[in-house]
Protein backbone atom coordinates (compact mmCIF):
# COMPACT_ATOMS: atom_id res chain seq x y z
CA UNK A 1 0.00 0.00 0.00
CA UNK A 2 1.85 3.53 -1.01
CA UNK A 3 0.56 6.85 0.61
CA UNK A 4 -1.03 8.68 -1.62
CA UNK A 5 -1.84 12.14 0.32
CA UNK A 6 -3.59 14.21 -2.65
CA UNK A 7 -6.97 13.82 -1.11
CA UNK A 8 -6.14 14.06 2.20
CA UNK A 9 -6.43 18.10 1.85
CA UNK A 10 -10.14 17.50 0.37
CA UNK A 11 -11.49 14.76 3.07
CA UNK A 12 -13.95 16.76 5.26
CA UNK A 13 -14.32 16.54 8.98
CA UNK A 14 -17.33 14.46 9.24
CA UNK A 15 -15.53 11.27 6.85
CA UNK A 16 -13.11 11.54 9.30
CA UNK A 17 -15.46 11.02 11.84
CA UNK A 18 -16.89 7.95 10.23
CA UNK A 19 -12.91 6.56 9.51
CA UNK A 20 -12.65 7.26 13.65
CA UNK A 21 -16.14 5.07 14.19
CA UNK A 22 -15.04 2.71 11.72
CA UNK A 23 -11.42 2.22 13.26
CA UNK A 24 -13.16 1.98 16.87
CA UNK A 25 -15.50 -0.83 15.31
CA UNK A 26 -12.80 -2.86 14.24
CA UNK A 27 -11.50 -3.73 18.22
CA UNK A 28 -14.84 -5.90 17.97
CA UNK A 29 -15.98 -6.77 14.96
CA UNK A 30 -14.16 -8.33 11.65
CA UNK A 31 -16.39 -6.36 9.14
CA UNK A 32 -17.88 -3.38 11.35
CA UNK A 33 -21.66 -3.21 10.80
CA UNK A 34 -22.73 0.44 8.80
CA UNK A 35 -25.47 0.78 11.78
CA UNK A 36 -22.92 0.34 14.25
CA UNK A 37 -20.83 2.96 12.26
CA UNK A 38 -23.59 5.63 11.91
CA UNK A 39 -23.91 5.11 15.61
CA UNK A 40 -20.07 5.58 16.84
CA UNK A 41 -20.29 8.62 14.57
CA UNK A 42 -23.16 10.28 15.98
CA UNK A 43 -24.47 10.89 12.50
CA UNK A 44 -27.95 9.70 10.45
CA UNK A 45 -28.16 6.74 8.74
CA UNK A 46 -28.43 8.39 5.26
CA UNK A 47 -25.72 10.77 5.27
CA UNK A 48 -23.24 7.61 7.16
CA UNK A 49 -24.49 5.73 4.20
CA UNK A 50 -23.26 8.14 1.40
CA UNK A 51 -20.01 9.25 3.35
CA UNK A 52 -18.76 5.22 3.60
CA UNK A 53 -19.35 5.29 -0.80
CA UNK A 54 -16.91 8.30 -1.11
CA UNK A 55 -14.23 6.84 1.59
CA UNK A 56 -15.11 3.31 -0.29
CA UNK A 57 -13.81 4.83 -3.52
CA UNK A 58 -10.92 6.47 -2.26
CA UNK A 59 -10.00 3.33 -0.83
CA UNK A 60 -10.00 4.58 2.51
CA UNK A 61 -12.27 1.72 3.49
CA UNK A 62 -13.72 -1.48 2.00
CA UNK A 63 -16.79 -2.74 1.30
CA UNK A 64 -17.60 -6.56 2.61
CA UNK A 65 -20.40 -8.56 1.97
CA UNK A 66 -20.81 -10.60 4.54
CA UNK A 67 -23.47 -14.12 5.03
CA UNK A 68 -25.14 -12.12 7.78
CA UNK A 69 -25.01 -8.67 7.20
CA UNK A 70 -22.65 -5.95 5.29
CA UNK A 71 -20.13 -3.75 6.35
CA UNK A 72 -16.98 -2.65 6.32
CA UNK A 73 -13.49 -2.59 7.26
CA UNK A 74 -10.47 0.01 7.69
CA UNK A 75 -7.63 -0.08 4.69
CA UNK A 76 -3.81 1.01 5.49
CA UNK A 77 -4.60 3.89 3.32
CA UNK A 78 -7.63 5.14 6.15
CA UNK A 79 -5.05 4.24 8.90
CA UNK A 80 -2.48 6.36 7.07
CA UNK A 81 -5.11 9.29 6.55
CA UNK A 82 -6.18 9.13 10.42
CA UNK A 83 -2.58 9.11 11.46
CA UNK A 84 -0.92 11.74 9.59
CA UNK A 85 -4.62 14.30 10.43
CA UNK A 86 -3.31 13.43 14.40
CA UNK A 87 -0.04 14.71 13.47
CA UNK A 88 -1.35 17.74 11.49
CA UNK A 89 -3.31 18.67 14.63
CA UNK A 90 -0.55 18.90 16.88
CA UNK A 91 1.34 20.80 14.51
CA UNK A 92 4.18 18.69 13.65
CA UNK A 93 4.31 18.13 10.47
CA UNK A 94 2.71 20.06 7.58
CA UNK A 95 3.48 18.44 4.17
CA UNK A 96 4.23 15.10 2.63
CA UNK A 97 7.13 14.41 0.05
CA UNK A 98 8.39 11.98 -2.07
CA UNK A 99 9.52 8.16 -0.68
CA UNK A 100 13.06 7.98 -0.02
CA UNK A 101 12.81 3.96 1.66
CA UNK A 102 10.71 0.43 1.38
CA UNK A 103 11.21 -1.93 4.11
CA UNK A 104 10.09 -5.81 4.50
CA UNK A 105 7.53 -3.84 7.44
CA UNK A 106 7.50 -0.04 6.71
CA UNK A 107 7.89 2.69 3.95
CA UNK A 108 9.80 6.02 4.86
CA UNK A 109 8.46 9.70 3.07
CA UNK A 110 9.64 12.87 3.00
CA UNK A 111 7.63 15.08 5.19
CA UNK A 112 8.28 18.90 6.51
CA UNK A 113 6.87 21.95 9.06
CA UNK A 114 5.19 24.87 9.20
CA UNK A 115 8.82 26.33 8.45
CA UNK A 116 10.04 23.88 6.42
CA UNK A 117 12.73 21.65 7.88
CA UNK A 118 12.04 18.17 6.69
CA UNK A 119 11.92 15.17 8.60
CA UNK A 120 11.51 11.53 7.82
CA UNK A 121 8.11 9.80 8.38
CA UNK A 122 7.93 6.01 9.38
CA UNK A 123 5.23 4.29 8.37
CA UNK A 124 4.93 0.27 9.51
CA UNK A 125 3.19 -1.89 7.69
CA UNK A 126 3.59 -5.19 9.27
CA UNK A 127 1.53 -8.27 7.32
CA UNK A 128 3.03 -7.15 3.72
CA UNK A 129 5.87 -9.75 4.00
CA UNK A 130 4.12 -12.12 6.30
CA UNK A 131 0.70 -12.90 3.76
CA UNK A 132 3.81 -13.54 1.15
CA UNK A 133 5.90 -15.72 2.95
CA UNK A 134 4.07 -17.13 6.00
CA UNK A 135 1.99 -20.01 5.28
CA UNK A 136 0.47 -20.47 8.73
CA UNK A 137 -0.18 -17.08 10.62
CA UNK A 138 -0.30 -16.88 14.77
CA UNK A 139 -3.62 -14.99 15.60
CA UNK A 140 -1.81 -13.19 17.47
CA UNK A 141 -4.60 -11.05 18.53
CA UNK A 142 -7.29 -14.08 18.83
CA UNK A 143 -10.97 -12.98 17.13
CA UNK A 144 -9.65 -9.88 15.75
CA UNK A 145 -8.15 -11.12 13.18
CA UNK A 146 -9.02 -8.29 10.66
CA UNK A 147 -7.48 -5.56 12.96
CA UNK A 148 -4.43 -7.71 13.56
CA UNK A 149 -1.70 -6.54 11.15
CA UNK A 150 -3.00 -2.71 11.87
CA UNK A 151 -3.12 -3.56 15.30
CA UNK A 152 1.02 -5.32 15.16
CA UNK A 153 1.88 -2.15 13.06
CA UNK A 154 1.19 0.51 16.05
CA UNK A 155 2.68 -1.92 18.40
CA UNK A 156 5.88 -1.53 16.17
CA UNK A 157 5.69 2.01 16.24
CA UNK A 158 4.87 2.14 19.75
CA UNK A 159 8.24 -0.33 20.71
CA UNK A 160 10.47 2.21 17.79
CA UNK A 161 9.48 5.19 19.50
CA UNK A 162 9.84 4.10 22.97
CA UNK A 163 13.38 3.02 22.14
CA UNK A 164 14.66 5.65 19.96
CA UNK A 165 13.53 7.89 23.04
CA UNK A 166 15.17 6.47 25.47
CA UNK A 167 18.47 6.05 22.98
CA UNK A 168 18.41 9.51 21.92
CA UNK A 169 18.76 11.02 25.30
CA UNK A 170 21.53 8.77 26.29
CA UNK A 171 23.95 9.51 23.06
CA UNK A 172 23.29 6.80 21.23
CA UNK A 173 23.62 7.90 17.13
CA UNK A 174 19.71 7.22 16.65
CA UNK A 175 17.72 9.67 14.30
CA UNK A 176 16.06 12.59 16.66
CA UNK A 177 12.82 11.24 17.39
CA UNK A 178 9.86 14.12 16.57
CA UNK A 179 6.37 12.35 17.04
CA UNK A 180 4.36 9.69 16.69
CA UNK A 181 0.92 8.50 15.79
CA UNK A 182 -1.10 4.87 15.52
CA UNK A 183 1.95 3.35 12.92
CA UNK A 184 3.52 6.59 12.09
CA UNK A 185 6.71 7.90 13.25
CA UNK A 186 8.41 11.37 12.59
CA UNK A 187 12.02 11.72 12.93
CA UNK A 188 14.44 14.04 12.37
CA UNK A 189 16.37 13.57 8.59
CA UNK A 190 19.82 12.40 8.25
CA UNK A 191 21.65 12.87 5.41
CA UNK A 192 23.16 9.41 4.89
CA UNK A 193 23.65 6.00 2.93
CA UNK A 194 22.68 2.81 3.64
CA UNK A 195 25.24 0.58 4.30
CA UNK A 196 24.00 -1.69 2.30
CA UNK A 197 24.53 0.78 -1.31
CA UNK A 198 28.45 1.31 -0.16
CA UNK A 199 31.16 -0.20 -2.41
CA UNK A 200 34.54 1.39 -0.66
CA UNK A 201 35.58 3.22 2.61
CA UNK A 202 38.50 4.72 3.33
CA UNK A 203 38.94 2.99 6.73
CA UNK A 204 36.82 -0.88 7.03
CA UNK A 205 38.92 -1.28 10.07
CA UNK A 206 37.70 2.21 11.52
CA UNK A 207 34.20 1.19 10.86
CA UNK A 208 34.39 -2.15 11.90
CA UNK A 209 35.51 -1.19 14.79
CA UNK A 210 32.50 1.98 15.57
CA UNK A 211 30.31 -1.18 14.78
CA UNK A 212 31.30 -3.20 17.21
CA UNK A 213 31.74 -0.84 19.53
CA UNK A 214 27.93 0.64 18.89
CA UNK A 215 26.72 -3.55 19.54
CA UNK A 216 28.94 -3.33 23.07
CA UNK A 217 27.42 -0.35 23.91
CA UNK A 218 23.77 -1.61 23.42
CA UNK A 219 24.43 -4.61 25.05
CA UNK A 220 26.13 -2.49 28.38
CA UNK A 221 23.07 -0.68 28.59
CA UNK A 222 20.73 -3.65 28.66
CA UNK A 223 19.67 -3.58 24.91
CA UNK A 224 20.59 -5.94 21.76
CA UNK A 225 19.67 -4.35 18.84
CA UNK A 226 18.47 -7.85 17.11
CA UNK A 227 18.67 -6.84 13.09
CA UNK A 228 21.65 -5.15 13.21
CA UNK A 229 23.00 -5.14 9.81
CA UNK A 230 23.87 -3.10 6.76
CA UNK A 231 20.24 -2.50 5.79
CA UNK A 232 19.84 -1.25 9.21
CA UNK A 233 22.79 1.12 9.54
CA UNK A 234 23.13 4.60 8.02
CA UNK A 235 26.43 6.61 7.27
CA UNK A 236 26.62 10.26 7.33
CA UNK A 237 27.69 12.04 4.20
CA UNK A 238 29.52 14.78 5.70
CA UNK A 239 31.77 12.65 8.32
CA UNK A 240 30.64 8.96 7.68
CA UNK A 241 29.98 8.44 11.33
CA UNK A 242 27.52 5.23 11.24
CA UNK A 243 23.53 5.99 12.60
CA UNK A 244 21.30 3.20 13.71
CA UNK A 245 17.61 2.38 12.38
CA UNK A 246 15.00 0.28 13.43
CA UNK A 247 14.27 -0.86 16.38
CA UNK A 248 11.18 -2.70 16.76
CA UNK A 249 13.21 -5.86 17.40
CA UNK A 250 15.20 -4.96 20.01
CA UNK A 251 15.53 -7.84 23.24
CA UNK A 252 16.65 -6.90 26.67
CA UNK A 253 19.95 -9.00 27.47
CA UNK A 254 17.49 -10.73 30.13
CA UNK A 255 15.77 -12.16 27.53
CA UNK A 256 16.12 -16.00 26.85
CA UNK A 257 17.67 -15.84 23.97
CA UNK A 258 19.79 -12.56 24.44
CA UNK A 259 23.18 -14.68 23.37
CA UNK A 260 21.88 -15.86 20.16
CA UNK A 261 20.95 -12.83 19.27
CA UNK A 262 24.12 -11.02 20.31
CA UNK A 263 25.90 -13.04 18.58
CA UNK A 264 24.09 -13.23 15.34
CA UNK A 265 24.67 -9.28 15.54
CA UNK A 266 28.23 -9.56 15.41
CA UNK A 267 28.29 -11.98 12.95
CA UNK A 268 26.52 -10.09 10.14
CA UNK A 269 28.96 -7.51 10.79
CA UNK A 270 31.75 -9.46 10.40
CA UNK A 271 30.17 -11.10 7.32
CA UNK A 272 29.24 -7.77 5.62
CA UNK A 273 32.89 -6.92 5.74
CA UNK A 274 34.41 -10.45 4.66
CA UNK A 275 32.26 -10.35 1.57
CA UNK A 276 31.93 -6.56 0.90
CA UNK A 277 35.39 -5.12 1.59
CA UNK A 278 37.47 -8.20 2.31
CA UNK A 279 37.98 -7.61 5.70
CA UNK A 280 38.22 -9.91 8.74
CA UNK A 281 39.46 -9.19 12.10
CA UNK A 282 40.18 -11.43 14.65
CA UNK A 283 38.96 -9.07 17.44
CA UNK A 284 34.89 -9.09 17.80
CA UNK A 285 33.07 -9.12 21.07
CA UNK A 286 31.71 -12.08 23.41
CA UNK A 287 28.25 -12.02 24.81
CA UNK A 288 29.47 -12.83 28.12
CA UNK A 289 33.03 -11.09 28.89
CA UNK A 290 30.80 -7.69 27.26
CA UNK A 291 28.34 -8.39 30.45
CA UNK A 292 31.10 -8.92 32.72
CA UNK A 293 32.86 -5.59 31.41
CA UNK A 294 29.67 -3.53 31.68
CA UNK A 295 29.34 -4.68 35.34
CA UNK A 296 32.89 -4.10 36.40
CA UNK A 297 32.70 -0.53 35.21
CA UNK A 298 29.29 0.18 36.24
CA UNK A 299 28.19 0.99 32.64
CA UNK A 300 25.13 -1.39 32.76
CA UNK A 301 22.52 1.15 33.48
CA UNK A 302 19.50 -1.15 32.14
CA UNK A 303 17.74 0.77 29.52
CA UNK A 304 15.36 -1.83 28.67
CA UNK A 305 14.16 -1.45 32.15
CA UNK A 306 13.24 2.71 31.38
CA UNK A 307 11.67 1.20 28.26
CA UNK A 308 9.31 -1.08 29.99
CA UNK A 309 8.28 1.67 32.69
CA UNK A 310 7.34 4.00 29.38
CA UNK A 311 4.62 1.87 28.56
CA UNK A 312 5.75 -0.68 26.01
CA UNK A 313 4.75 -3.65 28.39
CA UNK A 314 5.97 -7.15 28.58
CA UNK A 315 2.41 -8.04 27.19
CA UNK A 316 3.09 -6.23 24.13
CA UNK A 317 6.28 -7.28 24.18
CA UNK A 318 5.52 -11.10 23.93
CA UNK A 319 3.42 -10.72 21.08
CA UNK A 320 5.39 -8.37 18.97
CA UNK A 321 8.26 -10.93 19.32
CA UNK A 322 6.35 -13.67 18.16
CA UNK A 323 5.65 -11.94 15.01
CA UNK A 324 9.46 -11.01 14.68
CA UNK A 325 10.85 -14.48 15.18
CA UNK A 326 8.34 -15.54 12.57
CA UNK A 327 8.57 -12.48 9.91
CA UNK A 328 13.11 -12.78 10.54
CA UNK A 329 12.56 -16.70 9.79
CA UNK A 330 11.35 -16.31 6.53
CA UNK A 331 12.94 -13.01 5.69
CA UNK A 332 16.26 -14.00 6.96
CA UNK A 333 16.68 -16.43 4.08
CA UNK A 334 15.70 -14.80 1.46
CA UNK A 335 18.61 -12.34 2.57
CA UNK A 336 20.38 -14.54 2.81
CA UNK A 337 20.57 -16.11 -0.74
CA UNK A 338 20.65 -12.00 -2.12
CA UNK A 339 24.06 -12.06 -0.05
CA UNK A 340 24.98 -15.14 -1.76
CA UNK A 341 24.18 -13.97 -5.16
CA UNK A 342 25.77 -11.06 -4.91
CA UNK A 343 29.41 -12.25 -3.36
CA UNK A 344 29.08 -14.49 -6.30
CA UNK A 345 28.47 -11.26 -8.92
CA UNK A 346 31.56 -9.83 -6.77
CA UNK A 347 33.69 -13.11 -7.59
CA UNK A 348 32.63 -13.19 -11.53
CA UNK A 349 34.02 -9.41 -11.62
CA UNK A 350 37.11 -10.52 -9.74
CA UNK A 351 38.00 -13.51 -12.22
CA UNK A 352 37.21 -11.46 -15.13
CA UNK A 353 40.08 -8.94 -14.74
CA UNK A 354 43.53 -8.79 -16.37
CA UNK A 355 45.75 -11.59 -14.92
CA UNK A 356 48.69 -10.10 -12.43
CA UNK A 357 50.67 -11.12 -9.45
CA UNK A 358 47.98 -10.75 -6.60
CA UNK A 359 49.67 -9.71 -3.00
CA UNK A 360 49.91 -12.20 -0.02
CA UNK A 361 47.46 -11.71 2.59
CA UNK A 362 47.99 -9.55 5.00
CA UNK A 363 48.55 -9.53 8.91
CA UNK A 364 47.90 -6.14 10.64
CA UNK A 365 46.91 -5.57 14.27
CA UNK A 366 44.67 -8.59 14.42
CA UNK A 367 43.14 -8.09 10.93
CA UNK A 368 43.61 -10.65 8.52
CA UNK A 369 42.61 -9.20 5.05
CA UNK A 370 42.04 -11.72 1.68
CA UNK A 371 43.19 -10.40 -1.68
CA UNK A 372 42.76 -14.16 -3.19
CA UNK A 373 39.12 -14.78 -5.43
CA UNK A 374 37.91 -18.17 -4.11
CA UNK A 375 38.28 -21.27 -6.41
CA UNK A 376 35.42 -21.48 -8.76
CA UNK A 377 33.09 -24.37 -8.83
CA UNK A 378 33.17 -27.43 -10.69
CA UNK A 379 30.20 -26.31 -13.07
CA UNK A 380 31.69 -22.89 -13.94
CA UNK A 381 34.90 -24.88 -15.05
CA UNK A 382 32.89 -27.11 -17.10
CA UNK A 383 31.16 -24.81 -18.81
CA UNK A 384 34.77 -22.78 -19.54
CA UNK A 385 35.94 -25.67 -20.70
CA UNK A 386 33.45 -26.67 -23.22
CA UNK A 387 33.19 -23.00 -24.48
CA UNK A 388 36.89 -23.05 -24.98
CA UNK A 389 36.85 -26.51 -26.79
CA UNK A 390 34.06 -24.70 -28.75
CA UNK A 391 36.16 -21.64 -30.24
CA UNK A 392 39.38 -24.29 -30.53
CA UNK A 393 37.21 -25.63 -33.15
CA UNK A 394 37.87 -29.30 -31.56
CA UNK A 395 35.13 -31.56 -31.60
CA UNK A 396 33.21 -32.07 -28.16
CA UNK A 397 30.47 -34.44 -29.13
CA UNK A 398 30.67 -36.29 -25.32
CA UNK A 399 30.73 -32.80 -23.58
CA UNK A 400 27.54 -31.54 -25.17
CA UNK A 401 24.31 -32.03 -22.79
CA UNK A 402 21.19 -34.45 -24.64
CA UNK A 403 19.26 -30.93 -25.09
CA UNK A 404 22.11 -29.11 -27.22
CA UNK A 405 22.72 -32.28 -29.33
CA UNK A 406 19.14 -32.13 -30.53
CA UNK A 407 19.21 -28.74 -31.71
CA UNK A 408 22.76 -29.05 -33.31
CA UNK A 409 21.36 -32.11 -35.20
CA UNK A 410 18.32 -30.20 -36.24
CA UNK A 411 20.47 -27.23 -37.38
CA UNK A 412 22.82 -30.21 -39.57
CA UNK A 413 20.00 -31.47 -41.01
CA UNK A 414 17.80 -27.76 -41.69
CA UNK A 415 22.07 -27.02 -43.63
CA UNK A 416 21.87 -30.37 -45.64
CA UNK A 417 18.20 -29.19 -46.80
CA UNK A 418 19.06 -26.04 -48.05
CA UNK A 419 21.79 -26.98 -49.54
Amino acid sequence: MKLDATDLRYVTSEEFRVLTATEMGSKNHEVVPSSLIAQIAGLKNGGVNKILGSLAKRNLIAKVRNAKYDGYRLTYGGYDYLAIRALSKRDSMYSVGNQIGVGKESDVYVVADMEGNEMAMKIHRLGRISFRTIKQNRDYMGKRKSASWMYMSRLAAQKEWAFMQVLHEHGFPVPRPVDHARHCILMGFVDAYPLRQITDVPSPGKLYSQLMDLIVRFAHAGLIHGDFNEFNILIKRDSGEPVVIDFPQMVSTSHVNAEWYFNRDVECIRTFFRRRFRYESVLYPRFRSTLDEGDENGENFKLDVVVAASGFGNKEQQILSEYMLDVQGDAGAAEDEEMEEESDEEEEEENSESDGEVPNDKTHDGVRVHPHPPIPSSNTLHRCNYQLQLLMGIHCQEVVPKRMRKVKMKTDRHQINTS
